[in-house]
């Protein structure tokens, strides 16, 4: 496949902004729809709306198949066991929700530990501050080495006996390393340790495979992957899954509830869905899924692979950058011009038609570690060429003379 040729695809890619063609280098936020995408969710609204799960005629019938058919899809795509091991959530953020409140506060008790690192998105920071203040376990960071990486021997330094949880990203949406997710598992249950992977930056980005890697739990996002807002994917292991409790409940999750407050809950994953579900969202990803499927998911690994190493190696050149990130194989580029605020240099770009990101990317306790508060953040997708790089690299030499190039 001719990877270069998906551009017309998109239509955000046709688009302009400030007056030139639209380059979008914040795909570590959001990702472009492709128009399957959009039709297949243009298709329920208009030919086949009703609910999930709720009715006794033809259309529910035909959503019901959509619904479920997605759920397959996502199984395939993760290689997961059963379809009963993908629930279907609003996002990252509401799957680590649903493991933290779910399953982690039944489990945890004083004095136990849950291992993260400095570099987590606050998804995967904030809830387990919460589980503390209610069980009394412990957080533990672990190291980071001098590039940035999380390695399984300073992982291994950080295990105890006391150690239950290991809740990880497994590429980080600011300094882009991989983490060696596979053998990090291998080594936590040999203690009996779960694994919790965040893949919010890694499932769009590289072929997934949980029963290879033998996670406990894994979490993702639709809308970084091509499919739309507000949608998301908890994968657990089926025991697991049975151990942990709903975080939201209504219709749909039970199978049945009296008067004096006993309720029976469905089997997983009807008992986490409660409610109407976002089915256009869900019937939005699996077509997400049919069209990353088609191009390939080592390809689209490979095709970030070249256009990172293209854009570091261009960067390099330039005297006015800090690439904090240079040695990263993919995720993004996080960088600042010198001498100029990230979110002055972020205006800049924009005023050429480039979109990228600036901040702390929620990820607020890394700046001890980088040294710096806020990055600009460049990062990719298959869609993205060299062509839009070079542009790119321009608006960086640009930026030595910022003042003379915003205002001149």
């Amino acid at each position: 496949m001719d990877i270069s040729k998906l551009h017309q695809d998109f239509p955000m890619l046709q688009q302009q902004m400030q007056g030139q063609s639209l380059i979008y280098f914040d795909n570590s936020a959001t990702t472009f729809k492709p128009k399957s995408v959009i039709e297949a969710i243009i298709k329920y609204l208009t030919d086949y709306t009703a609910n999930a799960s709720r009715g006794d005629y033809d259309l529910s019938y035909q959503v019901d198949q959509a619904y479920e058919g997605a759920r397959e899809k996502v199984r395939t795509f993760i290689n997961a066991a059963k379809n009963e091991e993908i629930v279907f959530t609003y996002g990252t953020t509401d799957g680590l929700n649903i493991i933290a409140f779910g399953y982690a506060l039944q489990h945890l008790k004083q004095g136990d530990e849950i291992l993260i690192s400095v570099e987590e998105h606050a998804s995967n920071t904030l809830p387990w501050f919460e589980i503390v203040k209610e069980t009394g376990a412990i957080i533990k960071y672990i190291p980071l080495d001098r590039n940035g990486r999380i390695t399984l021997e300073n992982v291994q330094k950080t295990i105890s006996d006391k150690t239950k949880i290991i809740s990880l990203a497994e590429i980080s949406n600011v300094l882009g390393y991989q983490v060696p997710i596979k053998e990090i598992t291998k080594l936590a249950h040999l203690y009996d340790i779960k694994v919790i992977v965040d893949g919010a930056q890694s499932v769009p980005h590289k072929k997934t495979d949980v029963i290879d890697s033998d996670v406990d739990f894994l979490v993702f996002s639709g809308h970084k992957m091509c499919g739309p807002t507000g949608v998301g994917v908890l994968y657990g292991k089926y025991h697991l899954l049975a151990e942990t409790n709903p975080t939201r409940f209504g219709g749909g999750s039970n199978a049945r509830y009296q008067q004096n407050g006993k309720v029976i809950l469905k089997e997983t994953p009807s008992k986490f869905e409660a409610g109407t579900m976002n089915i256009e969202g869900i019937i939005g990803l699996g077509a997400a899924i049919d069209y990353l499927s088609e191009i390939g998911m080592d390809t689209i690994y490979q095709h970030e692979v070249d256009l990172r190493s293209y854009c570091v190696k261009k960067m390099q050149e330039l005297d006015n950058l800090t690439i904090y990130n240079a040695d990263s194989e993919i995720g993004p580029i996080s960088f600042n011009i010198k001498n100029v605020f990230s979110q002055d240099a972020a205006s800049l770009f924009n005023s050429y038609g480039i979109a990228v990101r600036a901040g702390q990317h929620c990820a607020k306790i890394l700046d001890n570690y980088l040294e710096v508060t806020t990055t600009i953040r460049a990062s990719f997708y298959f869609y993205n060429t060299e062509a839009e790089i070079d542009k790119f690299i321009e608006v960086c030499k640009k930026g030595e003379n910022f003042l003379d190039a915003f205002f001149g």
